[in-house]
């Protein structure tokens, strides 16, 4: 299937929003990590990022999840006068954050422990709000 980073990031940011309400937290936590992680490859793309035939990134370093993603990000904003005023926060709130954790038992998750991963996801949509207002994503 063919990568739409922008409306995977839209999709996960709604479904974990759904979820965090409910107190559903250990799939909110996940979701808001992808929703981050697809955000910020959606603005990568912008800034250079080179993806494949299917729109999946070609460097393996690219392949990573938020956790990682969230440094890479840095490597393409930097120097590129569209990602000036798209810094990210620091420091990195999905530090703490791995994929893996799908299979941890969800009574490891509580509100407090997945909000700082909300409020990094929340960064993630402020920036693609601010791109799409800027004309910089279509």
């Amino acid at each position: 299937m063919q990568a739409d980073f922008l409306d995977a990031h839209e999709r996960h940011w709604i479904d974990a929003e759904r979820l965090f309400l409910a107190r559903r937290y250990a799939n909110a936590d996940q979701l808001y990590g992808m929703a981050a992680e697809c955000g910020l490859k959606r603005l990568m793309v912008k800034f250079g990022m080179t993806v494949n035939s299917e729109g999946n990134p070609t460097d393996k370093e690219d392949l990573k999840h938020i956790n990682k993603i969230w440094e890479r990000f840095e490597s393409y904003r930097q120097g590129k006068f569209e990602g000036i005023d798209y810094g990210l926060p620091v420091p990195n709130p999905f530090n703490n954050w791995d994929v893996s954790d799908r299979y941890a038992h969800q009574s490891n998750f509580n509100q407090a422990s997945v909000q700082l991963h909300k409020a990094g996801a929340e960064a993630i949509c402020e920036l693609i709000k601010k791109a799409q207002r800027e004309g910089l994503l279509v």
